[in-house]
């Protein structure tokens, strides 16, 4: 039993079914010698077929690192985090994980001078994202204005990089470093 079994299969505009053309790759009736649409789909078939029987040939091992670099895919994917909305483009609904938008907003954190993100969380709704930054700041450049030029930038990167109005953002001074 096939696990995702439909009533009905894939229609050419034509209003022929993909499996009839499959099912007669090597039998053309009069129809799909003129059809464009049938003669564009045996071809993709029949490239898909030779594809096919070539790699069912192939009697080679995979490579020994193609297990780690699977699962350093699958690890990657784990470590993401979350999707979060950021909204609907031409293509329809756009996310992005909640690491690689804290990656960016860190980033931003780091470009003011004397400053090293150390953490940053976000959540985040559609348009909007709460973050909290904690960073270590240089004792060269400790000044009041430090944590406004931080707020500045992460609030700037967010609009502008993640297309993301930042809601909150806590900024905290976990320590002071010596150049």
């Amino acid at each position: 039993m096939a696990m995702n079994e439909t009533d009905q299969g894939y229609l050419l505009p034509c209003g022929r079914d993909v499996e009839a053309v499959w099912d007669r790759l090597d039998e053309i009736d009069a129809h799909e010698l003129e059809c464009p649409h049938c003669l564009g789909a045996r071809e993709s078939l029949r490239a898909l077929r030779a594809v096919t029987e070539e790699m069912s040939r192939d009697t080679s091992e995979p490579s020994r690192a193609l297990f780690g670099r699977i699962m350093s895919a699958v690890r990657a994917e784990v470590r993401r985090g979350d999707m979060l909305p950021l909204g609907v483009g031409d293509l329809g609904p756009v996310s992005a994980s909640e690491r690689a938008i804290a990656a960016v907003l860190r980033y931003a954190a780091d470009s003011v001078a004397g400053v090293r993100a150390r953490h940053c969380q976000v959540w985040a709704s559609v348009d909007v994202v709460n973050v909290e930054l904690k960073i270590a700041v240089s004792v060269e450049v400790v000044a009041p204005d430090v944590v406004s030029m931080v707020r500045e930038r992460v609030t700037t990167a967010a609009t502008a990089r993640v297309g993301m109005r930042v809601n909150r953002l806590d900024v905290t001074v976990e320590d002071l470093y010596d150049l």
